[in-house]
């Protein structure tokens, strides 16, 4: 197999704190220096969260912009992929960075369960964002946590509510939601192929100790692989992941084994139907 792999670093996310892993990038500064090693070391889009001054999680589209400006200065060509998730805002707060244009945007188009809450996405809510993402060019990627999530992006995308066709990412592994199941995965393919295309691209991410399992599998079945402190602070259940750039690397050892070149921003662009930075 020799189809270019994209790696997707997801630096920071709402939750794990420097209690969790000192590592892990707060401040602007921290986050920018830390994508920077992230994308020199094989990563290619980098999904974003951002942290008030206190580092609890925010919207904040000044936050946002100071991010995108600075891993644009220092990571020419990265995809910049910019977070609208529910734990860092409320309603249409979470889309109020679109209007910035980040090449893509992350997007849930249904609820489900959390380990503590429900992740409440309000068909009105997902179709405002959606609506956004199309009218600042911004590409959406579908964070499907379950089935229906793949099945309702597809609904969108034929009656128009996504302009273009989207990036599914399948998320396993989060507790209350859907497990890191083999069986599922492998349907999760084949539907994401039967409605969109045998030419699809699609990615997958694994949560805690399930992210070295979803690497593999979606390295190996020819996807697109999503590591990083936000979804995981661990290299194994005895050492702590020193940086970003550390779990990018396992990735980049995953596709070595499996005869997979790992794709640089230009070619991950071209895979994604995005314009040239």
């Amino acid at each position: 197999m020799s189809d270019p792999c994209i790696i997707c670093v997801a630096i920071t996310g709402s939750l794990p704190t420097k209690a969790n892993n000192p590592a892990v990038p707060i401040t602007i500064a921290e986050q920018v220096e830390s994508t920077q090693e992230a994308f020199e070391a094989g990563a290619s889009i980098v999904h974003a969260h951002v942290r008030d001054d206190e580092g609890r999680p925010t919207s904040h589209p000044d936050r946002f912009a100071r991010l995108m400006e600075g891993i644009r200065t220092h990571c020419p060509g990265m995809i910049v992929q910019l977070s609208t998730g529910g734990r860092s805002g409320a309603g249409r707060d979470r889309g109020g960075m679109l209007p910035l244009s980040p090449d893509m945007a992350s997007l849930a188009v249904g609820s489900n369960n959390f380990p503590t809450r429900v992740y409440e996405n309000a068909p009105d809510l997902v179709d405002w964002l959606a609506s956004e993402m199309a009218t600042h060019g911004v590409m959406p990627e579908i964070e499907a946590f379950d089935l229906s999530h793949i099945l309702q992006a597809h609904a969108m995308w034929k009656d128009g509510r996504l302009r273009t066709r989207p990036y599914v990412q399948f998320v396993m592994g989060v507790k209350n939601a859907m497990p890191a199941d083999r069986d599922v995965f492998d349907y999760y393919i084949r539907t994401v192929r039967r409605l969109f295309g045998q030419d699809a691209p699609w990615c997958a991410a694994g949560i805690g100790a399930n992210q070295i399992q979803l690497n593999e599998w979606s390295v190996a079945a020819g996807g697109h692989a999503r590591t990083g402190l936000e979804d995981n602070v661990r290299l194994d259940r005895d050492r702590l992941a020193p940086s970003n750039a550390a779990l990018v690397r396992r990735v980049v050892e995953i596709c070595d084994r499996h005869d997979r070149p790992v794709a640089d921003w230009r070619q991950a662009r071209a895979i994604l139907g995005l314009a040239a930075a």
